[in-house]
């Protein structure tokens, strides 16, 4: 089996790339490096979910750095209108740490579960995971695990998993309340 750190953003996303990775002989090891999640509670309720799935199942869990200042200097300034350039600096922010991680802990291969959520941007998110990976002399392992989102979900509910609805920072915060509402409106207009 191929030795592989899976950055995770929670463990809802964590299921189906551990199960699929498995499937294909790697050796999955999650990295926990999240300095974007917003407020600290939901940082740390999050990471809590996390450790008791991976101590359930018995998957090795790193809890690498998290420069929360470093996130707020160099991505937080980007702000809310520019969601793609924020997002990018986000992921290269998480993922640097975790290839950083991968290269010190003796990884060969490297992949991220933000490929799970429809929700993320997919190929900013892997072109980010593919330009750090080879910087640090890893193999990025390039998924597209979003047609198990669906999967995920279900299995998640099922195990009782603590299940967010942002991605973690509190720009993704205000933007999933906007289309909450804007889902809720649009199906009151339509009775």
């Amino acid at each position: 089996m191929t030795r592989l750190l899976l950055h995770a953003c929670c463990a809802p996303c964590s299921l189906e790339p551990v199960r699929l990775l498995e499937e294909e002989g790697f050796e999955p090891t999650i990295c926990w490096t999240n300095p974007n999640i917003q407020p600290a509670d939901e940082h740390d309720r999050r990471l809590e979910e996390l450790r008791r799935w991976c101590a359930a199942t018995g998957t090795p869990l790193i809890e690498a750095e998290e420069d929360t200042s470093c996130w707020e200097r160099s991505v937080a300034p980007i702000g809310a209108r520019q969601r793609e350039r924020r997002c990018r600096a986000c992921y290269a922010l998480r993922l640097a740490e975790a290839c950083r991680v991968a290269e010190c802990e003796g990884f060969g291969a490297i992949a991220t579960t933000l490929a799970v959520s429809p929700y993320q941007l997919f190929d900013t998110c892997n072109d980010v995971l593919e330009r750090l990976a080879r910087a640090h002399g890893l193999t990025p392992v390039i998924r597209d695990f979003r047609p198990w989102y669906p999967e995920a979900t279900r299995r998640s509910r099922e195990l009782g998993m603590y299940r967010q609805n942002y991605c973690g920072c509190r720009f993704s915060a205000a933007e999933a309340a906007l289309d909450r509402a804007r889902l809720r409106d649009e199906r009151k207009a339509g009775r």
